[in-house]
């Protein structure tokens, strides 16, 4: 059961890799009681910066198209504004109000109307998939449709649609390119292989794409897909963004709503689910990520200890030697950093009860190896 006397993300940490509101997220999290890690994996590249967002741009007005494709409410009212500041605007809005527009959800709709124009249809799914599909019903062969991308391209939708017979005008709003700044991005990888990060949180397709293609210029690319399959729970905040890391076997946790909130909201269910519950002398454990809850009590753990508290958990009221558990410290060291360890564990558990010490051979929880508290 899971305790109600502590927030449900207190003694978890959490990497958030969002480049745009990340704040907002971290919020977020750390209200439910998080500890947050942010590591943006991705820069913006300004709109008004943008040389292809331009080309773009003016080749739909001097070339107009029969359909435009409104993927995203941010993508569509910066690109009409980086227009205008190119002093491109008025002949924008003039091509797409005698163009069909579609539009993909709610906020790209909502941009479309902002800008003074109308949608022809936007899905009730909110999906890439259902606009595709509409188009195809529709009929594009000889056609050419105008699809404002963000963040990332969309080859499978252009392809599609290329090879139906239309031609495609991709329109690049916001591009993404690697941080300026790597360093938070690196600490954080080496926090999650660590085992120091409970969650990652991936907002765009393009941070989870940048997160693994840092990973692998490194050398730790194995290592954390090892981690994300197995201790590290991902969540994204859409099958987009989960894109790239369902590709690489990575399982991740979707909220039913593609919102900020909604992730923290599920988040804050699915985490605490993955606590280990006990009951080790009649006290009644349960092991979060980065700390102990004792009958109700949130105790943070330090690394080096909760490395030791996993591995006497997993055995279970077996004993564990010291070799064991010097292997699992974090940097390893001589043997008496084991027993310099477990008195932190001890200590941080606030019952040293708790962990007894085998003479010669190791230490153990306080139970028996079925589980059963002694």
């Amino acid at each position: 059961m899971i305790s109600l006397d502590v927030a449900p993300l207190a003694g978890y940490t959490v990497g958030v890799t969002a480049a745009r509101r990340a704040d907002e997220l971290s919020a977020l999290l750390e209200r439910k009681g998080a500890t947050v890690l942010q590591a943006p994996a991705i820069r913006i590249v300004p709109l008004s910066d943008d040389t292809e967002l331009l080309a773009a741009t003016r080749r739909l007005v001097t070339e107009p198209v029969d359909v435009v494709v409104a993927t995203t409410g941010i993508g569509f009212r910066g690109w009409v504004e980086a227009a205008e500041g190119w002093g491109l605007g008025a002949r924008l809005l003039d091509c797409l109000g005698r163009t069909k527009v579609l539009s993909r959800g709610p906020k790209a709709k909502g941009a479309v109307r902002a800008a003074g124009l109308t949608e022809a249809w936007s899905p009730d799914s909110e999906s890439n998939a259902e606009l595709l599909e509409y188009l195809l019903r529709s009929g594009v062969e000889g056609r050419r449709i105008a699809v404002q991308l963000h963040g990332e391209p969309l080859p499978h939708f252009v392809r599609t649609l290329l090879e139906a017979g239309a031609e495609v005008v991709e329109v690049p709003v916001y591009r993404w390119t690697l941080p300026v700044d790597p360093a938070p991005l690196h600490r954080l990888l080496d926090a999650v292989l660590a085992r120091q990060v409970d969650a990652l949180m991936f907002t765009s397709a393009p941070a989870a794409a940048s997160v693994l293609r840092v990973a692998r210029d490194t050398d730790r690319l194995s290592a954390l897909l090892a981690m994300l399959r197995r201790d590290v729970l991902v969540v994204g905040v859409g099958s987009i963004t989960a894109g790239p890391l369902v590709e690489m076997g990575v399982p991740v946790v979707q909220p039913a709503r593609s919102r900020i909130g909604a992730m923290a909201r599920e988040l804050a269910l699915v985490l605490p689910e993955r606590a280990v519950r006990l009951r080790i002398a009649a006290r009644e454990v349960e092991v979060r990520g980065q700390a102990v809850v004792v009958d109700g009590e949130l105790r943070p753990v330090a690394p080096a200890p909760m490395a030791v508290l996993r591995a006497l958990v997993d055995a279970r009221g077996r004993v564990v030697s010291r070799k064991e558990l010097l292997a699992v410290l974090p940097g390893g060291g001589e043997e008496h950093a084991v027993e310099t360890a477990i008195g932190r564990l001890r200590t941080a558990l606030g019952e040293p009860r708790l962990v007894c010490t085998v003479v010669k051979r190791g230490y153990r929880m306080a139970m028996e190896p079925s589980g059963v508290a002694v």
